[in-house]
């Protein structure tokens, strides 16, 4: 049995986690601080997860913020199951990309992805951004549609797997969660 090129190579967590640092090297949030701490942050609070997830979560805005395409994702050993998830979380490639809760809705039918998202979302939503984006653009509620999406993913994955997420990237986020499951832990 002959070995595919990709067998002595695989695509490992700390691969994506490199990969994610240099392909949002030179980018800057909102606030203009390096965009990598956040594709960092998204794919460390991950970590109690299986690789696949945890390599969604550093790649999940890589096709989105950067040339990289899902071939060149997989022809560099990316798994399957990991392209679809950054797929999923990935805007550009939903039905209607300016419909933000309709992608919400979207990828909250696949378990992993909403895992992602959740991640994505409670890294967005710490308090200290929220803060600095709301004395940046004082007219401009920055984080409604982040707020308002909570529920749906929070509802669509188990409260102890999100419990997880928020206890290691957005501990905040726990009391919100624990009202909107109804302390179902």
């Amino acid at each position: 049995m002959t070995e595919s090129p990709h067998a002595q190579h695989r695509f490992t967590v700390e691969t994506a986690k490199v990969l994610a640092e240099v392909a949002h090297n030179r980018q800057k949030d909102k606030l203009k601080r390096p965009y990598r701490e956040h594709v960092l942050a998204v794919g460390d609070a991950l970590a109690d997860f299986d690789d696949d997830i945890r390599i969604a979560g550093y790649l999940h805005d890589i096709a989105e913020d950067t040339p990289m395409t899902r071939q060149a994702l997989l022809d560099m050993g990316v798994s399957k199951r990991a392209a679809d998830i950054i797929e999923r979380v990935t805007k550009r490639f939903h039905e209607n990309p300016d419909d933000y809760q309709a992608g919400i809705r979207y990828i909250a039918e696949d378990h992993d992805a909403t895992l992602v998202k959740i991640a994505d979302n409670a890294h967005n939503s710490l308090p200290e951004r929220v803060q600095a984006l709301a004395e940046k653009w004082p007219d401009k509620p920055p984080v409604t549609r982040y707020n308002e999406a909570r529920p749906v993913l929070f509802a669509a994955v188990p409260v102890a797997e999100t419990r997880k997420i928020l206890a290691r990237i957005n501990p905040w986020l726990l009391e919100e969660l624990d009202a909107l499951s109804g302390a179902a832990d």
